[in-house]
């Protein structure tokens, strides 16, 4: 079947393809937010080391910086439908590999190896998501696809600890494979045989550009605290991946096949979803590592109490997310992105708030509040932004979208982490002076010396937690204001229904010019 068959079908039994595509996608977002609750018992069962075990999660993030940009012409070249069974089927095969891996080594390269359709499945899934609905539902489409996008990282930490502490580690892997391997056959019986109608040429010094620029800045971001902010490993990383960036984009505006079309950048509706996509996932990811992090350090809850604590918020994005999906088919995307990031910066404003002994049910409440606005505004902002793009251009802005989701989350989990490991520094460093001994110590403080070292760590221990809570509550001020500049250029968003773009239209041929007969040349004699 020939695209253009696959779309003329489509405006009818859209439903049950866009099921099987969400499985695909859900399937691979949950890897990303479900390993990192087993990476302290993965730890003890590989025998690794701290600095070690995180190569888990971040050969994974790096893998997927050097492949995304890549899944656009993947999908280009074989077909759609070919990447997606093919993504999903390897993603199935390397989750089992990780699932038997035997020593650290060859989990972080079954993880990378798992990376690779990792990767590609987000992207020709919302490429395939816009060939099969028809615009008139894409809102209604996109609310369902919003399950994989928000509800899997959300639903992560509650399966994961579930599974860490009841059963083995090594279920968060192959619980993939029936799913895997279900999904494939229903979507081999429901897809629509799309093959590609053209044969791009492969961008090889774009790939190279695109691949070392993200690998260097990921890399930059999730090391910098470790290796220090103003080292020269983490200077020559930035400066690299900016260079490397920035002879990407010459590079993809002169060649004839791009690899990545960043002309699509010349329209503002996707430029500004874009950004508007960076505000989002700063907000989302902060609240899922931070929180988990807060309950477990600072309240010692367990992992799985912790991501029950996370659950109501989470259900609420499952009930939010087709409502936002008809809102937008109603109202067009500015009023639920408004609305929505405005109640984010509210939510992340009673954030701020937190205290070491502060009600989970507090919690319970505030991000709650968050999770409504992102609810309402994720969807109808990345719909808004593809939607302004030519049918030729989605899968470009698809994988962009994706480049933008991971990298900006990456960036503002990487600068928030500085800021707070600075902070509790100087935190621990002004009010440990109220630890002093002599005779200017507070009375208890006094006391509690005389029993020794042992009487002053209780005291030490709450220092701790009170510099901790300080730095995280001034984290969640910072989301709050990068909230409030989303809203205002939420108002920038088109009001109405949506209307795809038109394609730009091929240039006209040139028609011959005329020729006129030169005269003839003067063949007058002159004789002397």
């Amino acid at each position: 079947m020939s695209e253009a068959t696959a779309r003329s079908g489509r405006s009818s039994g859209w439903v049950l393809p866009l099921v099987v595509l969400i499985v695909g996608m859900f399937m691979s977002v949950l890897d990303t937010s479900i390993v990192n609750v087993a990476i302290p018992r993965m730890q003890t069962s590989l025998s690794a080391s701290t600095e070690d075990i995180r190569w888990v999660v971040t050969g994974y993030t790096l893998a997927l910086g050097v492949i995304v940009p890549l899944s656009s012409w993947l999908g280009d070249r074989f077909g759609a439908t070919r990447v997606y069974l093919g993504s999903l089927l390897g993603f199935t095969v390397a989750s089992a590999l990780c699932g038997m891996a035997w020593d650290l080594s060859s989990m972080i390269t079954f993880r990378v190896i798992q990376a690779i359709p990792g990767g590609v499945l987000p992207v020709i899934t919302m490429t395939m998501l816009y060939r099969i609905v028809p615009m008139e539902s894409i809102g209604a489409a996109m609310g369902l696809y919003g399950f994989g996008v928000v509800f899997a990282p959300a639903v992560g930490p509650t399966l994961g600890g579930y599974l860490v502490e009841y059963v083995d580690w090594r279920l968060i892997f192959y619980i993939n494979v029936p799913i895997g391997i279900l999904g494939a056959v229903a979507a081999l019986a429901v897809f629509p045989r799309i093959q590609p109608t053209s044969w791009p040429r492969f961008d090889l010094w774009g790939f190279v550009t695109s691949a070392y620029g993200l690998f260097a800045l990921l890399l930059a971001t999730d090391k910098g605290e470790d290796w220090g902010w103003t080292s020269y490993r983490v200077l020559i990383l930035l400066v690299s991946s900016a260079l490397s960036l920035a002879l990407f984009v010459v590079i993809e505006l002169e060649v004839d096949a791009p690899l990545l079309d960043v002309r699509v950048f010349k329209v503002w509706p996707y430029t500004n979803s874009l950004l508007l996509i960076s505000v989002i996932s700063i907000g989302l990811f902060t609240s899922l590592y931070y929180i988990p992090q807060f309950l477990q350090v600072i309240q010692g809850l367990q992992a799985l109490n912790s991501g029950l604590v996370l659950m109501p918020s989470a259900l609420v994005m499952v009930v939010l997310m087709p409502i936002a999906g008809k809102l937008y088919d109603r109202f067009g995307p500015r009023w639920p992105a408004v609305i929505g990031l405005s109640l984010t910066a509210y939510g992340s404003f009673l954030l701020a708030q937190i205290t070491p002994d502060v009600p989970r049910a507090q919690i319970i409440l505030w991000t709650t509040i968050r999770n409504i606005g992102i609810g309402l505004s994720m969807m109808p902002i990345m719909t808004a932004g593809v939607a302004a793009l030519a049918a030729a251009q989605v899968s470009v802005g698809s994988a962009l979208n994706n480049v933008v989701q991971r990298v900006s989350a990456s960036l503002g989990l990487a600068v928030f982490g500085g800021l707070i490991t600075a902070q509790q520094a100087q935190f621990m460093a002004d009010r440990g002076s109220m630890m002093s001994s002599g005779p200017n110590a507070l009375p208890e403080i006094a006391e509690a010396e005389q029993r020794g070292p042992e009487g002053l760590l209780p005291y030490y221990m709450q220092l701790q937690k009170d510099a901790t809570t300080t730095a995280y509550a001034n984290m969640f001020i910072m989301v709050t204001g990068l909230c409030v500049v989303g809203v205002v250029l939420a108002f920038l968003l088109r009001h109405g229904k949506a209307t795809r773009a038109a394609a730009p239209p091929p240039p006209e041929p040139k028609r011959p010019t005329p020729t006129v007969p030169a005269p003839p040349p003067d063949r007058t004699e002159v004789h002397v």
